[in-house]
């Protein structure tokens, strides 16, 4: 699995204005409903799913990184949006840092296998200081595309 199989380009979001979690949330979730990834019935539901996951512990795992994710029914396909900011986002991460890039992934209640594939994809490229770097870095949408595109290249190069 790719990461373009799975992040919604429309929801790419190269100036992420939020400085605080909650916030964040649900400016991440409103784009990725604008980009039709979720009913905008799901909003509130999903935003109180995602928040209670991170109050039973910070998808925030350090190196500048968050992963929140939520599964649910209504969810029909994967879906993820990637988040940089420029600021940085408290995001109570485990290492205390800010936050700078947020992938936040969407996935369907009864395919748990795609979602782990998913974000086995997701923490393998977070996981490579390169890739955090240039995500770090990318203040367009276009250069996030690019830089998912060369990880799904290398990906298939190894």
């Amino acid at each position: 699995m790719k990461l373009l199989d799975f992040v919604a380009t429309d929801a790419l979001i190269p100036d992420l204005q939020a400085t605080e979690r909650d916030d964040a949330i649900h400016e991440i979730i409103d784009r990725l409903i604008d980009a039709g990834a979720a009913p905008k019935a799901l909003r509130d539901t999903l935003i109180e799913l995602i928040l209670e996951r991170e109050n039973h512990g910070s998808t925030g795992f350090g190196k500048g990184v968050a992963v929140p994710h939520v599964k649910h029914e209504k969810i029909k396909k994967m879906a993820a949006a990637v988040a940089v900011s420029q600021k940085g986002v408290d995001f109570n991460a485990l290492d205390k840092a800010p936050v700078y890039s947020i992938v936040m992934l969407l996935s369907p209640k009864d395919k748990p296998d795609e979602h782990l594939q998913a974000m086995e994809n997701i923490f393998s490229n977070l996981q490579k200081d390169q890739f955090r770097k240039f995500l770090r870095q990318a203040t367009t949408r276009e250069q996030i595309e690019e830089l998912m595109q060369e990880a799904d290249a290398q990906q298939l190069s190894s």
